[in-house]
């Protein structure tokens, strides 16, 4: 590897680890193997087959004797920079996270079965640099390759296991096919020995038979596609032994049922700019000569596989009526079917879109631009964001929450009952109070009361919505069952005192009083700090100054009120006045009839062609349009002066049709000082009403405070300004 590490760095590295051996802190691992020699053979196969360069190549060579503590990571990047330190400690902290695992899953092999995903996930949001995935495939690889003669049968199993169900995967999603393909392989040869033996046996048997077969297939399809013109290699590719023995369990076969132990790969060597022509072409001559099953059809050249894969699979009828899969791609396509490194697959697991998708666009052009990608690679560090971070149950089970989450998202994640009784958690043995943030690889277990309920503050504490919204239900639900009871105790209490109870004149009771909303009257009366005499008192004091609806104003239905009107005179005192630009006071203006802006509106000015200024509200349905085409015609404006003009307003109230709704509409707008109503049209059909209430009122603090009493009507589920 002399190309790949200067004489210095081979001289520091000679150094450092002949010196680890003398003073006997290499020891051999669980197999017998020698650690030194172990990371010389992956090294090598970091180069050969991912083509990884440097600062991956000494982080290999130095892990030994830094997982031994025999060199810091100072000293690490004192002698070789801080780019081997960097990957040196990626891989001890997902060393830590390894002996983790075991100790919260003692069925270590159930764990990686059944928690890969979640697994691989999680080792990639550990890796602070890409390679740190890189060297852990390729140190896997080279540990199944020298372990085939251990005695520790125990311990290959694990290992196989681990290579099965997390690393062949997550060397899937980087692209390193053939080395995902040897893990596959290896793993089942560890596994099911006897399995892999008999497919292998077979493959033999029937090995000289297929490699006729093939050459026969393939002569006149070179004969046609030479003519055509086109550069190209053929080659017939048997399917692996664990491929084989996939659809042996698939489809509950033995090996003489599977009928498409190989492909034949066609290679097309052309320019990029070609490359889908000269597949099609290819599909087209070889469609012509034999009979093809569209079925069996995959067109990855139009749409790419998520992970990059590019190709183009048919199966075509071959002589002897035996069906063969033909696999269409250029040579660039084939490189990164191959041995491509995260090239052209966006991953599907984690969700920091920002962070890997700038780094998936990174590794895409530094692939398709340089002129080696691969020996690019090793300059090329992963941003990721750490927007998720990945938790252990008690039992093992590993769950994932955005970063930030807090104890008491994992509680409400497990469940709504648990969530609402929690009162903190044991983190990694230490109990932490329930606002405790979460940290990637910590073991939580959740710790409940019966005597906790759920408090509105909660919603300042959680990160997931899901927790928000569980915690928003449980407080629903109780504020619903104490006001419940509290309205049931007050309808007692006025019957007691043989009072009459008025929904409208009780929610103009709850004002009074000085709340604004009915949960914080009721919870107060809950809570014995507001009394109910006090309460009643209040009512009857209203009841007294209020005069009730006579006959001469019958209560009436909103289907028998088509229109009625009240003439009143517009009292225009101009004591408001607009400040527009900067303390221009006095400025002509008019108001806009298309949103109708009233004196405490925020507002601004807009200069019109004839050099007028007309006033808008800042939520004007135009105001978008005028600020993105007329934006330099735009000037600031707000309201000064005491707010005693009176401004139209219009009203559009929707709701259930009931006997009296216009007159209480109309009996709370008419208590209202300083409000004049100018008109009211209302429509009902089949139950509903919907109808437009023309006011004059001074600001819009009035106007907010007559709609939220309007929509204390009885059938009324909607109030407005339009």
């Amino acid at each position: 590897m002399s190309n790949v590490i200067s004489k210095e760095d081979e001289t520091q590295l000679h150094l450092h680890l002949s010196r680890s051996i003398e003073e006997g802190i290499i020891q051999r691992d669980e197999f017998g193997l020698n650690p030194i020699l172990l990371s010389l053979q992956t090294a090598r196969l970091l180069v050969d087959e991912i083509g990884l360069r440097r600062d991956a190549v000494i982080a290999v060579m130095l892990r030994p004797v830094v997982e031994n503590d025999y060199l810091t990571f100072d000293e690490v990047e004192q002698d070789f920079g801080s780019t081997v330190s960097r990957i040196l400690h990626g891989l001890k902290r997902i060393q830590e996270l390894y002996l983790k695992s075991q100790v919260v899953e003692t069925d270590h092999l159930n764990f990686v079965r059944s928690q890969g995903e979640n697994f691989r996930n999680l080792l990639l949001s550990f890796a602070e640099d890409m390679r740190v995935i890189l060297i852990m495939i390729a140190d896997r690889v080279n540990l199944m390759r020298q372990i085939r003669d251990t005695t520790n049968d125990e311990g290959r199993l694990l290992i196989s296991q681990e290579a099965a169900y997390l690393y062949a995967p997550l060397a899937h999603k980087l692209g390193l096919y053939k080395l995902k393909s040897e893990l596959e392989d290896l793993s089942l040869k560890y596994m099911e020995h006897d399995a892999y033996y008999h497919i292998k046996e077979k493959l033999n048997a029937t090995k000289q038979a297929r490699d006729i077969y093939i050459e026969n297939f393939i002569r006149p399809i070179e004969q046609k596609l030479k003519a055509a013109g086109l550069s190209f290699h053929m080659k017939g590719r048997t399917k692996s032994i664990h491929s084989i023995w996939q659809k042996m369990q698939k489809q509950k076969c033995d090996f003489e049922g599977v009928y498409d132990l190989f492909a034949i790969r066609i290679i097309i060597d052309c320019p990029v700019e070609k490359e889908k022509q000269c597949c099609w072409q290819t599909f087209a001559i070889i469609t012509d000569m034999y009979t093809s099953n569209p079925k069996r059809m995959r067109d990855w050249l139009t749409m790419p596989k998520s992970n990059g894969y590019e190709s183009l699979h048919i199966t075509v009828l071959g002589p002897e009526s035996k069906w063969v899969e033909v696999q269409i791609r250029t040579e660039r396509m084939d490189e990164v079917a191959e041995r491509g490194i995260a090239a052209h697959w966006r991953y599907k697991g984690v969700k920091a879109e920002g962070g890997l998708d700038e780094w998936l666009s990174g590794i895409r052009q530094m692939l398709e631009n340089a002129d080696d990608g691969l020996l690019c690679m090793d300059q090329f560090q992963m941003d990721l964001k750490d927007e998720e971070v990945y938790v252990f149950t008690p039992k093992g089970d590993l769950m994932r929450f955005p970063q930030g989450a807090t104890v008491l998202d994992m509680a409400y994640y497990i469940h709504s009952k648990v969530g609402s009784a929690c009162t903190g958690a044991r983190i990694n043995n230490k109990v932490v109070t329930f606002r405790q943030v979460l940290q990637s690889g910590d073991q939580v277990e959740i710790l409940t009361s019966s005597n906790q309920k759920p408090k509105q503050e909660w919603l300042n504490i959680v990160k997931t919505s899901r927790a928000k919204a569980k915690i928003r239900l449980a407080l629903k639900e109780t504020q619903q069952k104490e006001a419940m009871m509290v309205k049931e105790m007050l309808e007692r209490k006025f019957k007691n005192r043989k009072i009459e109870q008025d929904e409208s004149l009780m929610m103009r009771t709850m004002k009074k009083l000085g709340y604004k909303e009915a949960s914080e009257f009721y919870r107060d009366i809950a809570n014995e700090t507001l009394d109910i005499s006090d309460i009643i008192e209040k009512y009857l004091e209203l009841q007294q100054s209020e005069k009730t609806v006579t006959g001469d104003n019958p209560a009436r239905s909103a289907d028998e009120f088509v229109f009625e009107e009240h003439i009143a005179s517009k009292t225009q005192q101009n004591e408001d006045v607009l400040v527009i630009d900067k303390n221009l006071k006095g400025i002509d203006f008019q108001l806009a009839h298309c949103c109708n802006p009233i004196y405490g509106d925020d507002v601004f000015g807009f200069v019109t062609a004839g050099g007028g200024i007309k006033i808008h509200r800042c939520d004007c349905p135009n105001a978008p349009e005028m600020r993105r085409r007329f934006g330099y015609r735009i000037v600031k404006a707000k309201w000064s002066g005491k707010g005693s003009s009176q401004y139209n307003i219009t009203l559009r109230v929707i709701g259930i049709d009931d006997l009296g709704i216009v007159n209480n509409l109309t009996s709370i707008i008419s208590k209202e000082e300083k409000l004049v109503l100018r008109s009211i049209n209302i429509d009902s059909n089949d139950g509903l009403f919907r109808g437009n209430l023309v006011i004059m009122i001074n600001d819009n603090t009035r106007l907010e405070s007559l709609i939220k009493k309007l929509r204390t009507v009885k059938g009324v589920k909607q109030v407005e300004r339009i």
